[in-house]
């Protein structure tokens, strides 16, 4: 579904682009008549014309009169860049940011001042007191103010400006520790170089003339005429994008004035007015304010709101297109209906509002202010109804032998010198570390296991030169560099099938799976050449979610159950009692020597109670004695070792979100959080000096099995046969590989992660192909996307804002692609037999505890997984989920307990013989829907696509409209399980 064809008039329009939901395979087009306010009509005019150039971001400050004795002076007292900033009113120091409050009555004054102050839109102002002199010159032409009064008015603006700058004695180690970054000691020359060159332009403008004249403004002027050092030197310039510009706001009580002075000035250009601000960013707009005494507070807080509004992203833009004063006064009126009041009697209105993690952006808000009639109901659809489960033009059938494959190609190749320098950043050194040792554990673990299900005729030697060929050449061409590839467990129990049924008939092993092997490749050729990936977009979430949380969960019970194995091979003596500590011994005790002849030498001439265990197991003793069987230690050991990398990684993860330490560092510190916890943790592991289990990785490079060479020849061993009857399995493994490969890819491609380079699942299935065929004549096993290792690659590479407003979160701006990471991850597993000597040293419940933590964090961002804690959650303590707002809890509690019986089905099913059916029953269902969604869609179309008249066109508009007249109760369909199933 997509909003983007509503058109906002004063019609019946159809809120949809297409009359049939791909989910519910029903129509969910609404027509409604759209009434549009005056100002919101305006306001579409205003903003709808096209223009380039993007609106700055505005820094605003507030500067009220001061009196010190008989001195004036204006007294900096809040800021905003999006969120406000108050001087605390012990002195030396700014609050926390938090959310404006505004009373209502304030954003009604402020309307009144802009209706009857002074506007001056796109004034040529390059001085405070030529656009001071302007703003007096046009009220006392109007006849708003008395000339009597002009120079006091200017004596008053043009007195000096006192910022908060001054740094208090007792600073914390984080201040320092950015002073002493080198920012406090930028040149000002730097500053001014950042700047716009029509700024530096009015600058010099402004100093020349300075020099050539205003000798009487300037008799009276006290405030500087060009930025002071502190300004200049000021480390809140790093807080402001380079291209923000000011406005300021002045507002205070004078005893001559008897009616306010109010002006509201836009500049033609920006323009540096000295020490009027606090930082050296030019100013853009003024507001004005000055009145009688007595009111200072209802001054304050009108300055507050046009404070407030001018950092407002709708508002802003406003305030730079506005042709008049009506156009400011629509834009308030905008602002006014997006105001929620609250009761006074039920909240502290000295509370200070934190930040939220997400603000609506201004499109969002703007397209809701064209409904202000709307009911709920209704609006909510309009605004929230979820985009349909569609996966981009990648997938986009084109009829075309190789159509897919070639606009893959034609999309990465712009990328492509992009995909390497773009990867060298220190974030990409702690990504090749997190995913290198994943892998490296990976490969150990599934080389064992295929070497006990092949008989070692596929091991850990092989799993390891697997991984690196296939994973290397695949990030090197393929079209989605950060999928990372790996055995999967569907591949293993097909393996393990098709040794035993070799075995049992006679058929050489190695040989049949050559064969099926370049069947398989020839098969996803095909796949590739008929655009067949397009299948995919036909999958919902149910499925996706399925998957993935499958693929989390086993990495977790895996994870745990290697942990728990630790307590089987080095169980605990729980009848151990400390005061009979010395009955708890164990003794070699030697064979009888009666046995035979080498027995009697072995007897008289050992010492037995001098043999280790293992010598007295080897020469034939028996051990004997309470503490054979038990070392606590390791168990212990291992067990501390396994859960503090956990939950080491998962604390320095989050470290980035804490109050200590400067922002670099804590996100240095994010970055490098898997690998400071794992060298911690080896690090103890070394310190207490206890033999945990250790990474154990081939140090020779030779086949594992002494019979076999590393080129597996394609005749000679079975019969003719067995070559074309091989097509039957290996369309069963092209089908799981199919299959995990593009879910996977569906998974990683997902839009939340905001990938602009583009996908490429047909260049990924070629590459995949072409893989199988070159393991397959090598002897080495399969490889196909893994889920979890590829979403925790994402993790590890995703980029935020490095300068965010006070306040602000960090914004998630999408991940580093590159080719680069996953490049050195592979080198560095093919080259892991030259560093077993330093590989050695890492225990491998260290390693489970990296497993852990991939496993818990692919959990991350997945609906099912949040509506899984839904039923911990009593109703008031509830996120607010948009699914939530539509469909009732127990809906959404049944939904998920569907989910959940079927994950339990596939989890009872994973370690049977059926759970390489489990891609098939996935293509099979995949397919049925996409067949019944087009014969319904043809169905519904049948007839209904003549071509039709203008005239037609709007007699059936003004059909529609009528019809629903006369059924305004009629509400828009339920969007929430939509939502749960896209």
């Amino acid at each position: 579904m997509s909003l983007t064809s509503v058109m906002i008039s004063d019609v019946c329009v159809c809120v949809c682009d297409r009359c049939v939901c791909p989910v519910c395979v029903s129509c969910v087009c609404v027509c409604v008549f759209i009434p549009v306010s005056p100002a919101a009509e305006r306001l579409r005019y205003i903003l709808g014309e096209e223009d380039d150039m993007p609106t700055p971001t505005l820094f605003t400050e507030m500067d009220t009169l001061q009196q010190d004795g008989d001195e004036l002076e204006w007294k900096e007292s809040a800021r905003w860049v999006k969120f406000e900033e108050k001087v605390e009113e012990g002195g030396e120091r700014w609050s926390k940011p938090h959310v404006s409050t505004l009373s209502l009555h304030s954003l009604f004054e402020l309307r009144t001042c802009i209706q009857t102050g002074t506007v001056l839109l796109d004034l040529e102002g390059y001085s405070l007191p030529q656009i001071v002199d302007e703003i007096i010159e046009q009220q006392v032409d109007e006849g708003m103010l008395s000339p009597d009064l002009r120079e006091k008015i200017s004596f008053v603006l043009l007195r000096k400006h006192r910022h908060q700058t001054k740094k208090p004695i007792h600073r914390s180690l984080a201040d320092m520790g950015k002073a002493s970054g080198g920012g406090a000691r930028e040149c000002p020359s730097a500053l001014w170089s950042s700047m716009n060159p029509l700024h530096i332009l009015s600058n010099c403008l402004y100093v020349l003339c300075c020099f050539a004249g205003h000798a009487q403004s300037r008799s009276m002027n006290d405030i500087s005429d060009t930025p002071s050092t502190d300004q200049l030197r000021n480390k809140f310039m790093k807080k402001i994008p380079r291209d923000a510009e000011a406005s300021n706001v002045l507002v205070g009580e004078v005893d001559f004035l008897d009616k306010p002075f109010v002006a509201f000035v836009r500049l033609a250009q920006a323009t540096t007015l000295g020490g009027l601000t606090e930082v050296p960013v030019p100013t853009r707009f003024l507001f004005i304010l000055l009145g009688p005494t007595g009111k200072a507070k209802s001054y304050n807080q009108i300055g507050r709101a046009i404070a407030t509004l001018m950092v407002d992203d709708l508002f802003s833009d406003v305030a730079y297109k506005a042709r008049d004063r009506e156009d400011l006064i629509a834009g308030i009126d905008e602002f006014l209906d997006e105001v929620i009041v609250l009761p006074p009697g039920e909240w502290d209105p000295k509370i200070r509002i934190e930040p939220p993690k997400k603000v609506t952006s201004a499109d969002k808000r703007l397209d809701s202010s064209h409904f202000p009639l709307l009911n709920n109901n209704t609006l909510h659809f309009l605004i929230e109804m979820p985009v349909a489960h569609e996966l981009g033009e990648e997938l986009a059938h084109t009829g075309r032998f190789c159509g897919g494959l070639f606009l893959d190609i034609k999309r990465k190749i712009p990328w492509l010198l992009s995909d390497f320098y773009e990867g060298f950043h220190i974030q990409s050194i702690s990504a090749v570390l997190f995913i290198y040792l994943g892998c490296i554990t990976n490969a150990i673990t599934f080389g064992g296991l295929l070497g006990d299900a092949t008989d070692n005729y596929q091991g850990v030697m092989e799993s390891f030169l697997g991984t690196a060929l296939s994973g290397t050449v695949f990030c090197l061409f393929s079209g989605q560099p950060l999928i990372i590839l790996s055995s999967t467990g569907p591949i293993l129990i097909f393996e393990k099938l098709l040794f035993e049924f070799s075995k049992n008939n006679g058929i050489d092993y190695m040989e049949l799976r050559l064969w099926i092997g370049i069947h398989s490749c020839l098969q996803c050729f095909l796949l590739v050449a008929t655009d067949a990936s397009y299948i995919i977009k036909y999958m919902t979430r149910f499925t996706e979610e399925g998957f993935s949380s499958l693929i989390s969960f086993i990495f977790i019970s895996d994870a745990i159950k290697k942990m728990m194995g630790s307590f089987k091979y080095y169980p605990i003596n729980t009848d151990f009692k400390p005061d009979y500590v010395t009955a708890y011994k164990c003794e070699c005790l030697a064979p009888d020597p009666s046995e035979s002849i080498l027995s009697c030498i072995k007897y008289y001439c050992l010492d037995w109670s001098q043999l280790s265990k293992k010598e007295c197991v080897k020469y034939g003793g028996s051990l004997v004695g309470n503490t054979c069987k038990y070392v606590p230690d390791l168990a212990l050991m291992s067990f501390i070792l396994f859960f503090g990398t956990y939950s080491m990684t998962v604390s320095l993860k989050k470290f980035k979100f804490s109050r200590y330490f400067p922002t670099k560092l804590r996100k240095l510190i994010s970055d490098f959080s898997i690998f400071m916890a794992i060298m911690t943790f080896v690090g103890l592991d070394r310190l207490i000096g206890l033999k945990t289990p250790k990474l154990i990785v081939p140090t020779e490079f030779k086949p594992t099995r002494p019979d076999r060479g590393w080129i597996v020849l394609p005749f000679g061993k079975n019969p003719w046969w067995v070559y074309l009857a091989s097509f039957v399995p290996a369309l069963l493994v092209t089908i799981l590989i199919f299959m995990d490969q593009q879910i996977s890819a569906v998974i990683v491609n997902r839009k939340e992660n905001k990938l602009r380079k583009g996908c490429g699942y047909h260049l990924d299935l070629f590459w995949v192909g072409v893989l199988m065929a070159a393991c397959s004549f090598l002897g080495l096993p399969w490889y196909v996307a893994a889920t979890v290792i590829s979403i925790a690659h994402i993790d590890s590479l995703k980029m935020e804002s490095e300068s965010s407003a006070p306040g602000e979160q960090p914004q998630f701006l999408g991940v580093r692609e590159q080719r680069l990471t996953g490049i050195l991850v592979f080198v560095l597993t093919g080259v892991s037999i030259f560093l077993a000597p330093i590989l050695q040293f890492i225990p491998m419940p260290v390693l489970y505890g990296v497993f852990l933590y991939m496993g818990v964090a692919s959990l991350s961002g997945i609906q099912f997984w949040e509506r899984i804690k839904l039923y911990m959650m009593p109703s008031k303590y509830q996120p607010d989920f948009p699914f939530l707002r539509h469909v009732p809890l127990r809906r959404v509690h049944l939904f998920t307990l569907v989910q959940i019986i079927c994950l339990a089905v596939l989890w009872v099913l994973k370690s049977t013989v059926l759970a390489i059916l489990f891609p098939v029953m996935v293509l099979f269902m995949t397919l049925r829907r996409k067949t019944k969604l087009k014969r319904t869609t043809t169905h519904k179309h049948r007839g209904k696509n003549k071509p039709t008249k203008p005239t037609e066109k709007v007699a059936a508009s003004r059909q529609v409209t009528t019809t629903a007249e006369r059924r305004p109760n009629r509400k828009p369909p339920s969007v929430g399980v939509v939502t749960l199933m896209m």
